[in-house]
């Protein structure tokens, strides 16, 4: 399976840097929870002196949000949601060692991380582009619906959607669980100094799985250049 963003996202978002990671047998237990607070802890931090709504981060998001005719504070990208959450609660949520660990990262460096049940993605290929508004998603409820024509989202060869609002909602269907053996994580940033963000995210994600899974992930930074991810065998 290959993943990639169109042409068109990268020309009407010229700041974007992404990266993708794919890795396999994660699907064994591993504690995280020294990992996940370490993270957390420094995001923590950085929230004691700033609220995340002034984050550069998170402002490049909301003006990319506003461009695509979005309320900023009525659809957060996800890791404002994150950062959010652990400045009102104090934690984040617990829900899978490796979400708990992308969440984690996520709200570290500030940036969206998404992760995928790659079995649950149909090949071969997964796009981030505009919806044509016939994609189907699955919310996290259970509820099915369909992303707005124009909308930026993840869209797989079945035409499922895998999130709404680019980085506002991932997608019940390929949300990461128990038996999940393979990943596919997408870190996006868009602001000034994203492509180093984003670098830093997959090197941080790679050595964590590495560490509680063994496992030896591949990576890649996409660019317009370069803009494709391949997953290479089982999807």
């Amino acid at each position: 399976m290959r993943f990639r963003h169109t042409a068109e996202v990268w020309s009407l978002h010229p700041g974007l840097a992404a990266g993708a990671l794919h890795a396999r047998g994660v699907g064994g237990p591993a504690d995280v929870s020294a990992r996940a607070a370490a993270h957390t802890a420094r995001a923590a931090a950085r929230l004691s002196g700033t609220p995340e709504g002034r984050f550069p981060e998170v402002l490049a998001w909301r003006r990319a949000y506003a461009r695509m005719g979005l309320r900023p504070t009525q659809y957060r990208c996800a890791s404002e949601a994150l950062l959010r959450r652990l400045r009102k609660e104090g934690e984040l949520p617990r829900i899978h060692p490796v979400v708990d660990l992308c969440n984690a990262v996520s709200a570290a460096y500030a940036v969206p991380v998404a992760v995928l049940d790659a079995d649950r993605v149909a090949g071969p290929l997964l796009e981030v582009r505009h919806a044509r508004g016939d994609e189907h998603y699955t919310a996290f409820g259970g509820g099915t619906g369909h992303p707005e024509p124009g909308e930026v989202t993840y869209v797989d060869s079945g035409g499922r959607a895998h999130a709404r609002r680019w980085t506002n909602r991932q997608s019940g269907h390929s949300a990461v669980r128990r038996h999940t053996d393979r990943i596919l994580v997408v870190a996006e940033a868009l602001h000034d100094g994203g492509a180093g963000t984003v670098a830093q995210v997959m090197a941080t994600l790679a050595e964590e799985l590495a560490a509680h899974w063994r496992t030896v992930p591949d990576t890649a930074l996409l660019t317009p250049g370069a803009p494709e991810f391949d997953l290479g065998g089982g999807g």
